[in-house]
């Protein structure tokens, strides 16, 4: 028995044969294609090879003692000017000794783009055991992360399981891939290193998982990059170099160090390797919670998860709904599919809100998978992503950014009324947003949500109208956030004050009880819309 049957065997099917689970899933989805003799022993990976050693501290469910510091003598000159021009020399990677049998009709229709260089892109297959070869290799390196019943359920009038992947190592999913894309790399090419180029979630994942495989790892931030963020970087073992003054500047920087240096460099794509390692996402959901009827996946450009995870599903139960959801500021999957090709022109926004929301489509073997298995992809209002950020917060106690929150806002929008009743997965997949940003975004999402309101009104300047306008919101229940007074460019009366109240009320009901009563006393009361 091969080491992805013992997989299956061991964690999903539990009580059937893998042989037989699979000649029941060819009957009824013959486009997938198997053929376990194919599979050669030097396929499956030492179980957490490279990851777990005898002694050290434990960090992230793993053993491993800290890794060695990075000399900077290994890079040459890298601060010079001139590296911005000049040819680009690129290192490829090339999985050999694998089945290539897998999704044939999802792949036959989009052409590869050829804007990315960093790793190959002619491996466009991706099979369900390469998904469990990748789940069994990064079980000791990521967390097994919880798919808990969510008390959103009642609210929202179906079973939601939040499947919370920003409690990863790094806040984010993109672990996952990053471990098996490096673990998968030739030993040559660990020795010599990886070199990344952006302040993303995949170049976070790329600085942890390299130091802990004791792979040299260099990261190169524009200058623009938020302190914090630099400062994460190189707690993770990464050496961080601060060049130039946009993400451009630093990539075409980092492409001439790996020239020169002999490392690898790594932009996120849609390789095999990497998308089967986003792929165990679907295939801890399915374990985690049985008789599953859909799964929410964040989408956008970089719809890897979504693809993937897709791939891992759609194997295992083809009736689960899997959906996506993109912003409608940027729906730049929706967009790609409707061409048929991967957009290279969307406009995007480069605001650390939006992440990988806003992200341009990384690749098509990713978009093809989507078309062939994803049965709904659906846009949703900035707006929606606030309040459910918000929501997130109150109820699971969750500091998500904009990725990880944009699933749930489709159910806050009310763009999914087919799954009332149903039981329902929804993966957060990132939690690292910036402290004012959380700020900003959870003060916006109270506005929105008519828990925070603000109204003028003016009085006659004595203490007796102060007096009996806050005794009116104690009786109300309402919270006095702020309270101003302008006397000076007051334009009405002499003798009168503006008074500016800012209140936190319990919900919308309570917010309109508040504005009528304020409304009877004071008839010329002015609400600041939202």
């Amino acid at each position: 028995m091969n080491f992805a049957a013992q997989f299956l065997y061991s964690r999903v099917l539990k009580n059937r044969s893998p042989r037989d689970y699979s000649r029941e899933d060819e009957d009824y989805d013959p486009f997938w294609q198997r053929d376990d003799n194919k599979i050669k022993k030097q396929d499956a990976p030492a179980l957490c090879d490279l990851h777990c050693c005898k002694d050290g501290p434990v960090r992230n469910g793993l053993i491993g003692q800290k890794p060695p510091s990075i000399s900077p003598e290994r890079l040459k000159d890298f601060g010079e000017e001139d590296y911005l021009n000049g040819d680009v020399k690129t290192w490829e990677m090339k999985i050999v000794n694998r089945n290539e049998e897998l999704l044939r009709d999802a792949l036959s229709r989009i052409p590869q783009s050829s804007s990315r260089t960093s790793l190959s892109s002619s491996n466009k297959l991706i099979r369900f055991e390469d998904i469990s070869a990748a789940a069994f290799k990064i079980q000791c390196g990521v967390q097994k992360t919880p798919c808990m019943y969510s008390r959103l359920s009642k609210q929202y009038g179906m079973d939601i399981y939040l499947k919370k992947e920003f409690l990863q190592y790094t806040g984010s999913v993109k672990e996952r891939g990053v471990l098996y894309l490096l673990t998968s790399l030739p030993q040559d090419q660990q020795r010599k290193g990886v070199i990344v180029a952006s302040d993303s979630n995949f170049s976070m994942a790329v600085a942890y998982h390299a130091s802990e495989l004791r792979i040299p790892v260099f990261v190169i931030m524009s200058t623009s990059t938020s302190p914090a963020r630099v400062k994460m970087c190189r707690e993770y073992g990464a050496m961080v170099i601060s060049y130039g003054t946009t993400a451009k500047d630093s990539q075409m920087h980092a492409r001439r160090l790996a020239q020169e240096n002999g490392y690898l460099y790594l932009e996120e794509e849609d390789s095999a390797v990497y998308l089967s390692g986003l792929g165990t996402v679907g295939l801890e959901v399915y374990e985690q919670v049985p008789k599953l009827d859909a799964v929410i996946f964040p989408a956008g450009g970089h719809c890897g998860l979504l693809a993937g995870s897709a791939a891992a599903l759609k194997h295992l139960n083809p009736h689960i709904s899997v959906i996506g959801v993109e912003s409608e500021s940027f729906p730049v999957l929706q967009q790609s599919l409707k061409a048929g090709h991967p957009i290279e022109d969307q406009a995007c926004s480069n605001h650390d809100f939006y992440g990988d929301v806003s992200g341009l489509c990384f690749g098509s073997n990713s978009l093809q998978l989507t078309g062939k298995l994803v049965d709904k992809v659906v846009a949703v209002r900035e707006e929606d992503i606030f309040i459910s950020m918000l929501r997130l917060l109150e109820y699971e106690r969750a500091t998500v950014d904009a990725d990880g929150a944009i699933g749930l806002a489709a159910l806050v929008a009310g763009k999914l009324p087919e799954l009332k009743g149903k039981r329902v997965a929804i993966v957060i997949c990132s939690g690292n947003l910036e402290l004012h940003l959380l700020q900003q975004c959870i003060a916006r999402a109270l506005t929105l949500d008519n828990r925070v309101c603000r109204f003028s009104l003016v009085l006659s300047d004595c203490p007796e109208d102060i007096s009996k306008l806050l005794e009116i919101l104690a009786r109300e229940e309402a919270r006095v956030l702020d309270i101003k007074q302008e006397r000076t460019f007051v334009t009405s009366e002499l003798f009168t004050v503006e008074v500016t109240c800012t209140v936190e009320t319990r919900d919308k009901i309570h917010t309109a009880q508040l504005r009528n009563t304020l409304l009877e006393r004071y008839p010329t009361a002015a609400w600041t819309e939202r």
